[in-house]
């Protein structure tokens, strides 16, 4: 999960032509939805707002975040969408699943990709772990356990851990040479690397990789 900015992405103005408690989201058109999606992938680029993994292979949905069953009046409301990934046992359809889902859960409670900065509560390893960054309040420490939970990101979902850790494979061997090279020349290299591989999927395990280094 990384942060993400909604000023970097239009506005759909097809938005503007649904009324909660009036239309609901099966009246979207697929047109409209089409709209939607050229939009979030101006914010997002091609990659799930969650687990950050490739839309093209893993599939695609409009996710809402507070989820529009419980939040009527957020149905239509553009601050509430963003692109997920189709996969059932993690991020958005496993967030709103009845059975066999997360359980009960505050959407308060969540960090929210486009409001907080999931790198300052989370730490993505080379080797597909995820961590809770020591010596946060108790109050923001429950906060990123809880989204692991809800959106099934947790160290122990093989599925994605591996994914996690393929990526981060192509960059063990360069993050190891850079250990040789003197300090500035380190940061320098270590952030052109982190611009180069900003869209890439998992982006955020090559961030923090390079961060180490620097």
């Amino acid at each position: 999960m990384r942060k993400l900015d909604r000023a970097t992405a239009t506005v759909p103005a097809c938005l503007a032509s649904y009324t909660h408690g009036r239309d609901k989201w099966d009246d979207v058109t697929g047109v409209h939805k089409q709209e939607i999606r050229v939009s979030l992938e101006q914010m997002q680029r091609k990659r799930c707002a969650y687990c950050e993994g490739p839309l093209d292979s893993l599939g695609q949905h409009i996710e809402h975040f507070r989820r529009k069953r419980h939040f009527v009046q957020l149905t239509f409301a553009w601050a509430n969408l963003y692109w997920s990934c189709d996969q059932p046992d993690s991020c958005g359809h496993y967030k709103d699943k009845p059975n066999n889902g997360p359980g009960a859960y505050n959407p308060n409670d969540l960090l929210n990709p486009c409001v907080d900065d999931p790198s300052q509560f989370l730490r993505f390893r080379s080797d597909g772990t995820v961590d809770v960054r020591p010596g946060l309040s108790a109050r923001d420490d429950f906060r990123a356990k809880e989204t692991l939970r809800v959106f099934n990101l947790h160290t122990e979902f093989g599925r994605l851990r591996n994914m996690r850790k393929a990526a981060a494979s192509t960059y063990l061997q360069l993050v190891s040479e850079l250990a040789a090279f003197d300090p500035d020349e380190r940061s320098a290299y270590a952030q052109m690397e982190i611009q180069a591989t900003a869209s890439e999927p998992f982006s955020t395990v090559a961030r923090h990789m390079f961060e180490d280094v620097l």
